[in-house]
């Protein structure tokens, strides 16, 4: 290695044109901002959604509903399913027992429903309970526990 045929490492030279260098660039002058106007001025940069004083799109279109931020979004299972894995010989359903068997992912928040009829004896553990659930599985003498 010799000083001359040292050459920069790749990447640590970007190969970009220059501008406001002088006319004899191509890029002088203006330096590509074109002519007047806040475009051609330093410290210029427009809104998000800014489509040059039309009125905005997010401003034209109407606006309605409400969205809860403090919203709990829970994933439902019913109790029919409950029922069928139940009688393949479950007894105790927690939320590792759901995540296993694919009914919610590790992060979800579980709530037990009413739907379906319920016969056998089991015990359940999940983050909420339905009213008629929670009634249909204490009636057949299981237990019902909450996160």
């Amino acid at each position: 290695m010799e000083l001359n045929n040292l050459k920069p490492a790749n990447g640590a030279v970007k190969n970009r044109k220059r501008i406001g260098r002088g006319a004899g660039s191509g890029h002088g002058g203006t330096s590509t901002r074109g002519h007047k106007g806040a475009g051609s001025r330093s410290g210029n940069s427009r809104k998000i959604g800014f489509e040059g004083g039309q009125m905005p799109l997010q401003r034209r279109l109407p606006k309605f509903g409400f969205k809860n931020i403090n919203r709990v979004e829970y994933t439902g299972i019913n109790l029919d399913v409950l029922e069928r894995l139940a009688a393949q010989g479950t007894t105790e359903f927690t939320h590792e027992t759901f995540v296993q068997k694919g009914l919610a992912s590790k992060n979800d928040l579980v709530k037990i429903l009413g739907r379906g009829v319920f016969t056998l004896k089991v015990n359940i553990t999940a983050h909420a309970f339905s009213s008629t659930a929670k009634e249909a599985i204490e009636k057949v003498g299981g237990s019902t526990a909450t996160l």
